[in-house]
């Protein structure tokens, strides 16, 4: 039978459905790229954030429309399924098989069930529970992380080194999700990084939920430095980087070794959601603004050519327009490289969604608006500081017209940063650059994005 998979979600959900792919063909299953073409259609959801629930439930819609045609089965597995099992079952019938989170540890019996004789076990109905009452997702086979089929290319992979969350933040719904932060074994995640290089991945993006908390519940301490160490002794390995660092769990150790290891980006992913203490103490967020402050300025000491990227959040509940300006001018100030911001979603079961002050929606959407824009300026003019200056960029794709080469510094994260355009000098072989790391000058700015010449 042939199989086809839809995304969505994050990097860390990406993992699961490069899993389940690896899953799907080590039992025989044909992988295909068109939907029209599938006898099984499986979509891996996201349920995180009002926009991504709206967004999965109109690809399951659409999905569906093929069960008209050749797809005989579609399945529908991911963060909004653990999340809203009980309702999606009522709400779409033309959906064969959900299948939760806390039920990958048998993920294939249940395709092969389905496949097999059509029946599949229902699971237990679920509600909304305290989080203490959530149990740790189970994490998925050292065998699985192995034999996942890389959906990124050829230059970069990501590396999951920990399921889950505990940071217990009031807005957010992912540790009702996933569970608590549970980390992999150090060991098996070497031996997938090594796997990985051998594979010909040049890149590897280490991720969780925090990052900085890796280790904690099974060594007792923080080892996301020493997992760096020993990554960055895989010989063929270019460049590593990992993101989401929370601000409280970057240690002074972990910014003098990002400082002097040559293969670590000097980048550093550090959602802060907010600045003014007030807001900071409703989200339960573990810091303060002058911490958050002096850590900026304390890396930007240490490592005067790092590039910092950051989260705020808007329309938090009792968010004030005094609030709002002192997030403005932090923005203004603190002149963070990269930037992204998102409207506060009001999530059930979470601390937040039953807060007063509930802010309009009209007043979220005007000041996301307002710190988008303050942004802009500020990348234009950190991008400007580049013009004239050399840069490693891996080139991975040429454009349309094939003027251009496109590619990446080691500053830049795939499909969130901007990229690199080279022009073409009319080479006779120009793909021959492809998949390569070459020096390049930048030469102009446009938008978000650099130009830039051999």
């Amino acid at each position: 039978m042939k199989i086809g998979f839809v995304h969505l979600g994050c990097s860390k959900n990406l993992i699961d459905t490069e899993a389940t792919i690896g899953i799907c063909k080590e039992h025989g299953l044909e992988i295909v790229n068109e939907e029209k073409d599938s006898d099984i259609i499986i979509i891996n959801t996201c349920g995180f954030i009002d926009s991504a629930k709206e967004e999965a439930i109109n690809t399951i819609l659409e999905m569906a429309e093929y069960k008209k045609q050749k797809c005989k089965y579609l399945i529908v597995m991911g963060c909004l399924v653990q999340r809203y099992y009980d309702d999606l079952q009522k709400a779409l019938p033309e959906v064969d098989l959900f299948i939760k989170l806390d039920e990958y540890d048998c993920i294939w019996e249940k395709i092969e069930d389905l496949i097999k004789r059509g029946i599949v076990e229902k699971s237990k109905t679920k509600s909304i529970k305290k989080i203490s009452e959530i149990s740790p997702m189970p994490m998925l086979t050292q065998e699985e992380f192995l034999n996942r089929e890389i959906s990124t290319g050829k230059n970069y992979a990501y590396l999951k080194i920990g399921e889950g969350c505990s940071n217990r933040c009031t807005y957010c719904a992912i540790p009702y999700i996933r569970g608590p932060f549970v980390s992999r074994k150090m060991e098996d995640i070497l031996q997938e990084a090594k796997a990985l290089v051998k594979k010909g991945i040049k890149e590897l993006i280490v991720i969780a939920q925090d990052t900085t908390k890796y280790g904690i519940d099974i060594y007792g301490e923080s080892k996301l430095t020493e997992l760096l160490q020993e990554l960055s002794k895989i010989k063929e390995l270019k460049w590593i980087r990992f993101l989401y660092s929370y601000p409280e769990g970057i240690s002074d150790e972990l910014i003098e070794f990002v400082a002097n290891n040559d293969k670590i980006a000097k980048y550093f992913d550090i959602p802060v959601q907010h600045i003014a203490n007030n807001m900071l103490k409703k989200m339960n967020r573990k810091t303060s603004k002058e911490q958050i402050q002096g850590l900026i300025e304390k890396i930007r000491e240490r490592i005067p050519e790092v590039t910092l990227r950051t989260s705020l959040m808007v329309g938090f509940p009792g968010e004030t327009d005094e609030d709002f300006e002192e997030l403005c001018k932090f923005v203004q100030q603190a002149k963070f490289d990269k930037l992204g911001a998102f409207m506060y979603s009001r999530e059930e079961g979470t601390p937040a969604a039953k807060l007063p002050d509930q802010i309009h929606g009209n007043t979220k959407k005007s000041r996301y608006n307002k710190i988008m824009q303050i942004q802009q300026k500020v990348s234009n003019q950190n991008l400007r500081k580049k013009i004239g200056k050399e840069y490693e960029v891996l080139i991975e794709d040429m454009s349309f017209d094939r003027r251009y080469y496109i590619g990446r510094t080691m500053q830049d994260v795939p499909d969130i940063d901007g990229l690199v355009y080279i022009k073409n000098n009319a080479e006779e072989n120009p793909e021959k650059f492809i998949n390569k790391f070459i020096k390049c000058k930048i030469i102009y700015v446009d938008n978000y994005d650099l130009i830039a010449e051999m």
